[in-house]
């Protein structure tokens, strides 16, 4: 189960938190996965994974401005590698940084720049749904949906809450031509109750961390009185590879990620050891690393045979695992991840273990007896508290203030005189309202802030689509509705994602 997501970026900042991050991502990631997942198709293979894709990244992989912006960035990585390439000199005191094994390094990531240049010219310049359209009729793959902008669903005010999820849905059908049966909840949060909402809106099954479920992931559990199945993340498979302490990517000779060569923006060194400062980092070996994907690639599959036979046995009954991942450790944070999850797909069914979906888990009957969930999250402690702490404090207000507000103003602007029938038609206003609100509430600003990562960044935007959405609010509040058009026309051009968000099907208050 790989999970999709990034926050909005286009026209919000290019380096070194902005754009940068969805044309890596986008490289190291989705042109990889797309890569993997056609090969597998053509040797027959089908329903090797669940894919999670929020329709905020579903957004920027179709935006024409983020398709041009990411050729750009194909064609500068490749530039920097022709620098690489042909350097002369040292750039720097790490071993990997010396000029020869600079030159070899330089040489590898031009081809591979090519190499997606040419992949995107031919899969990828219309965009990514007809990619992934492909992938989803061939059952390559199910997809699994979400609500706009990712909110943290717990905390929001529930008209806006089924508002973005019933949004959410609709434009993954629309953009893929195949509605979501399942949803990657924004940060696995749950609340009481959700299930309903969920229900309502056609969800079938939905992801929370394990110890939502009490660490009890082998088999998927309706929640309360509902069939709406939840199925827990295994902590202790996915763990497994995706572990700062002795995860996969840690491994001595993969790529290290956090080592640059300075002149030319590259990453040519390996991991080397744990604390080996980065001025030390060994050249990057590709046959050393990829005999090392081979021993990982055996390591995981005896551990999920593993857990399967000891889950089954504990049970009485045949078990599954679910192994839950960003998308994004595989190539960005990983740079092996992609080819480990190739071979991964391959050597699972040769040791005799059944790959699927989690439809195919619903359809096959790896369900167990109804549970009541906590409130929860796969964040830290388990709880809410990276979204509502006091860390985030005025975060947490801030959404609830400006969120009031804009509910206010779109139903003001909705019983215009324009706008007092059922025919009456869209309302521009009303959905840059809606639009800047949900970029208010994604649940990346707070996450970002509570770790401290970008933290600066972070608080920039949540203020800043707050005070877009006062704005616009401000100006339909006192009457003014051209200045209100001209301000949600101005705000538009920056934050113009969800083509289709139609205000008008916000819930009544």
């Amino acid at each position: 189960m790989l999970h999709t997501h990034l926050p909005w970026l286009a026209h919000h900042g290019r380096w070194p938190v902005g754009e940068e991050w969805l044309y890596q991502s986008w490289s190291a990631c989705y042109l990889p996965l797309v890569r993997v997942l056609r090969t597998l198709a053509a040797e027959n293979r089908s329903h090797l994974l669940t894919l999670g894709i929020t329709p905020v990244v579903a957004a920027q992989l179709d935006d024409p401005y983020c398709l041009q912006g990411l050729q750009h960035w194909l064609a500068n990585w490749q530039l920097r590698a022709l620098e690489a390439a042909t350097t002369r000199t040292a750039t720097g005191p790490c071993p990997a940084s010396q000029p020869d094994a600079l030159r070899r390094f330089g040489s590898r990531e031009y081809i591979e720049a090519q190499r997606e240049l040419d992949e995107f010219d031919t899969l990828w310049r219309h965009g990514a749904a007809p990619v992934l359209r492909e992938l989803l009729d061939g059952e390559i793959v199910e997809l699994l949906g979400g609500p706009l902008a990712h909110p943290f669903q717990p905390l929001l005010n529930p008209r806006l809450r089924e508002f973005a999820l019933r949004e959410g849905l609709a434009d993954a059908a629309h953009r893929f031509g195949h509605a979501p049966k399942g949803i990657w909840a924004p940060e696995c949060a749950y609340a009481p109750g959700m299930e309903a909402g969920y229900a309502a809106a056609g969800v079938s099954h939905f992801m929370v961390d394990g110890p939502s479920l009490r660490g009890d992931t082998a088999l998927g559990r309706p929640v309360g009185d509902s069939d709406v199945v939840a199925f827990g993340r295994d902590l202790q498979v996915s763990y497994r590879v995706w572990s700062p302490k002795s995860g996969y990517p840690g491994h001595a000779a993969y790529r290290d990620f956090h080592t640059y060569d300075h002149a030319t923006g590259l990453k040519p060194a390996r991991v080397t050891g744990r604390n080996v400062p980065s001025e030390d980092k060994a050249p990057y070996d590709p046959e050393r690393a990829d005999a090392a994907v081979d021993l990982h690639v055996a390591d995981f599959v005896a551990t999920v045979r593993r857990r399967l036979r000891d889950e089954s046995e504990r049970i009485g009954r045949p078990a599954h695992v679910v192994a839950a991942f960003d998308t994004e450790l595989f190539g960005h944070w990983w740079y092996e991840g992609p080819v480990w999850l190739e071979r991964v797909l391959r050597a699972l069914p040769a040791a005799g273990v059944r790959v699927g979906t989690l439809s195919d888990a619903v359809g096959q009957g790896y369900v167990g007896a109804p549970v009541e969930l906590p409130p929860s999250s796969w964040g830290s402690g388990k709880d809410w508290q990276v979204w509502s702490g006091e860390k985030v404090a005025d975060l947490v207000q801030l959404n609830n203030e400006v969120v009031d507000t804009a509910l206010s103003a779109v139903d003001k602007a909705l019983a215009h005189p324009a706008s007092v029938n059922a025919a009456a038609p869209r309302d521009f206003v009303a959905d840059q309202i809606l639009r800047e609100t949900l970029l208010t509430v994604s649940s990346d600003w707070p996450f970002m802030v509570s770790k401290d990562s970008a933290a600066e960044y972070a608080r920039y935007r949540a203020h800043l689509h707050a005070h877009a959405t006062r704005e616009i609010s401000a100006a339909v509040a006192s009457g003014r509705r051209e200045q209100a058009q001209k301000l949600a026309e101005s705000w538009n051009r920056a934050d113009g994602l969800f083509g289709a968000l139609d205000a008008r099907r916000l819930p009544a208050g």
